[in-house]
């Protein structure tokens, strides 16, 4: 899996939004299948017009680090739960709640070429994955 960074410098290389886009099918292509089993309610995230899936998982360091793996049934949006899986996971619980995911998103250049529905599912997942690392940093 590709590291934000590494993200990143792709899409300055990629001057064209169809390319963009392209990249972006590409990123969600390349996610990890989740098992059928974890596309359950409980994991569908909320405030996504596409369904979403997410799973967290924390290991017993102090503070929680947390690992990510998420699932869409479009092809973009897998792209973009693959951005934000590179962004967040394997950090730990206090630095998911320290990053400004609107900052990182905006040097993508994806608020500009997002439907409304897209950014808000983006920032629903977001808000979910901070949730996590919040109860993630209580439970420890």
């Amino acid at each position: 899996m590709q590291t934000f960074d590494e993200i990143e410098a792709d899409f300055e290389l990629l001057d064209d939004w169809e390319d963009r886009y392209r990249y972006l099918i590409e990123l969600g292509r390349a996610l990890p299948q989740m098992p059928e089993g974890a596309l359950s309610d409980e994991n569908k995230v909320r405030g996504c017009v596409s369904q979403v899936w997410l799973v967290s998982e924390s290991d017993a360091a102090s503070p929680p680090h947390l690992t990510f793996r998420g699932e869409s049934d479009a092809h973009i949006v897998r792209g973009l739960v693959a951005i934000a899986l590179a962004l967040f996971s394997g950090k730990a619980a206090p630095e998911i709640l320290d990053i400004d995911a609107e900052a990182a998103f905006a040097k993508l250049g994806l608020q500009d070429h997002l439907t409304p529905q897209r950014s808000n599912g983006l920032r629903s997942m977001v808000t979910r994955i901070k949730n996590d690392a919040r109860q993630a940093l209580a439970a420890a």
